[in-house]
């Protein structure tokens, strides 16, 4: 009877299969490596453009991020191994893509905030174009910001409660046909452009009330139609997320379908469903197209009143400044958009509130 010792393995060839895998034990770059490579590099990029005479701040990006991604990825294929060379190559592209994706925005608020700063005050804020000539170097935007807030609530009021509903049924309720043709239907209205749901509103409301008719509310119908698929479809995936194990629980309990939506799913998915809803009014908010057809764009006067008159909005007043041509309606365009940009961020800010205090608490 024979008996065989298993030697340990020394690494040497033909040891057999114990030996250890070798790209697992090679060295790895230090910490420092990476960002000391990308500031020399840009530093030799500056001075070689500086040099030729031919700096740009585009050709000093392009030719600074072409020579780090060759040449931390060489360096790791030296150092390291050929799979974290992958892994190396594959962040520097991520991180270019993310800063080329930041660039246009960053670079859009700069010019509002540049150009819109100079005017946005506190007199421009609280007075209207009531009395004012499009050439005098006077008069506000408040008439403009209550009908963005009042057509735009109205809108909301219209299209957050039919969005959730739908989109409730589509997760928890809907089967068979009626299921898809709802969801193909969605689909289709969410491609819808503004200016044809302006249209459709403009036939609605001449059926109704006659040619000529144009008010706030014939405009937050018309933000509404391009609202509802928004809040739909996010509101849809949101509820999609929330673990079935959450129901099944609840159903084990006794707790009827309803009451388990309303306790467990709603609150639950209360983030996401809030993001999407504000993604959807962020959406419509500076849309021009359906409210020039409906709301009007020659108000200048303050209106409360979504069901009388024409009113006034920030997108259409920015339209109506821009087409008149002159410098002092520039002005008075650029600090609109501003104020519109910083009217949705403090809804964002809002929005993330109301998420946090009504998410459920995790902590035991």
């Amino acid at each position: 009877m024979t008996t065989t010792t298993n030697k340990p393995s020394t690494g040497a060839p033909g040891d057999g299969p114990d030996i250890a895998d070798r790209s697992l034990l090679t060295g790895s770059l230090p910490r420092y490596f990476a960002p000391a490579l990308l500031a020399g590099v840009a530093a030799v990029v500056a001075g070689l453009l500086f040099v030729s005479g031919s700096f740009g701040l585009p050709l000093f990006a392009i030719g600074t991020v072409v020579a780090y991604t060759v040449l931390i990825t060489l360096a790791s294929a030296r150092v390291e191994n050929g799979r974290k060379a992958k892994d190396r190559l594959v962040t520097t592209v991520v991180y270019t893509c993310f800063g080329l994706a930041m660039v246009p925005l960053l670079s859009l608020l700069w010019t509002v905030l540049s150009m819109g700063i100079e005017r946005l005050d506190g007199y421009f804020l609280s007075v209207s174009m009531s009395g004012v000539t499009p050439t005098m170097d006077a008069g506000g935007v408040y008439h403009a910001i209550v009908g963005t807030i009042a057509i735009t609530l109205f809108a909301s009021l219209i299209s957050i409660p039919i969005g959730l509903m739908t989109a409730i049924y589509l997760v928890e309720y809907g089967r068979g046909r009626l299921k898809k043709a709802i969801t193909f239907f969605v689909d289709v209205m969410t491609g819808i452009p503004s200016i044809v749901a302006g249209l459709f509103v403009v036939a609605l409301w001449m059926m109704f009330f006659g040619p000529g008719n144009t008010n706030g509310a014939a405009g937050a119908v018309a933000l509404s139609v391009l609202m509802i698929p928004v809040v739909v479809r996010s509101s849809e995936e949101m509820l999609q997320l929330v673990p079935t194990q959450l129901r099944e629980a609840s159903y084990a309990l006794g707790v009827p379908k309803w009451l388990t939506i309303v306790k467990v799913v709603l609150p639950t998915a209360i983030a996401g469903i809030t993001t999407g809803i504000m993604l959807a009014i962020a959406r419509v908010i500076g849309e021009t197209a359906p409210l020039v057809l409906t709301a009007g764009s020659s108000a200048v006067a303050i209106n409360w009143d979504l069901f009388n008159g024409q009113m006034m909005s920030l997108p259409v007043f920015i339209y109506s400044q821009v087409r008149m041509g002159d410098a002092i309606n520039y002005e008075r365009a650029w600090a609109a958009a501003l104020t519109l940009i910083l009217i949705v961020m403090l809804l964002f800010f809002v929005a993330r509130l109301v998420s946090r205090f009504f998410a459920p608490k995790l902590g035991r």
